[in-house]
């Protein structure tokens, strides 16, 4: 990361590798959770999701991953998965998810399923809850940097990518009473910001 090859550069946001972390949260956040499910982008990693179900299983909770390959499939997905009897649901990294937040967010709401996104804006636009890199600092202040390296001539392989060194864990109060879930005052505790 610290010297890219090539033609390369950016900001990586270790979005898939905050997928477990974000995985323990929301069973955590959630007390009583014995299955769970998951929206993955048809591109995540295999492996990565039998890592996931794995941990899942260590904490006596089944995980059912769905994997969405077009927007039109994530309303139907979220429905089959409460169906089968998942009471909160992790949506994995992921643009296509990312494109889709306010569906899977009104939808996920309709069906009191509580959820955890990837990241602290998702929380606050209504998101039961996210936790990861704060968007809007990285777009304002890192790449701005990075551009202007590059405009003043340096080589893209010597500009590093950049990775987030700050994580929020960002709970919605409001959205939490809507679905009808109470969070411990432990993890209460734990957040970073509290939308009420």
């Amino acid at each position: 990361m610290a010297r890219p090859e090539g033609n390369t550069t950016g900001v990586s946001v270790l979005a898939v590798d905050l997928d477990g972390k974000r995985q323990e949260l929301l069973i955590e956040a959630v007390p009583g959770l014995r299955q769970m499910a998951a929206l993955a982008d048809i591109n995540h990693a295999a492996a990565k999701l039998d890592a996931l179900q794995k941990a899942a299983r260590a904490q006596n909770v089944e995980l059912s991953i769905y994997r969405i390959a077009r927007g039109e499939e994530i309303a139907a997905a979220i429905d089959r998965a409460q169906a089968s009897g998942a009471t909160a649901l992790n949506i994995f990294a992921g643009p296509l998810l990312w494109a889709n937040r306010q569906l899977i967010m009104d939808r996920a709401t309709a069906l009191h399923l509580p959820t955890m996104h990837e990241f602290p804006e998702e929380a606050e636009e209504g998101a039961f809850a996210a936790y990861g890199p704060r968007l809007g600092r990285l777009f304002v202040e890192v790449m701005p940097q990075q551009i202007i390296k590059l405009f003043q001539g340096v080589k893209v392989a010597d500009v590093p990518v950049e990775q987030p060194t700050k994580f929020e864990l960002v709970i919605n109060l409001k959205t939490a009473k809507a679905i009808g879930v109470t969070v411990s005052p432990a993890l209460l505790l734990r957040a970073d910001k509290l939308v009420e």
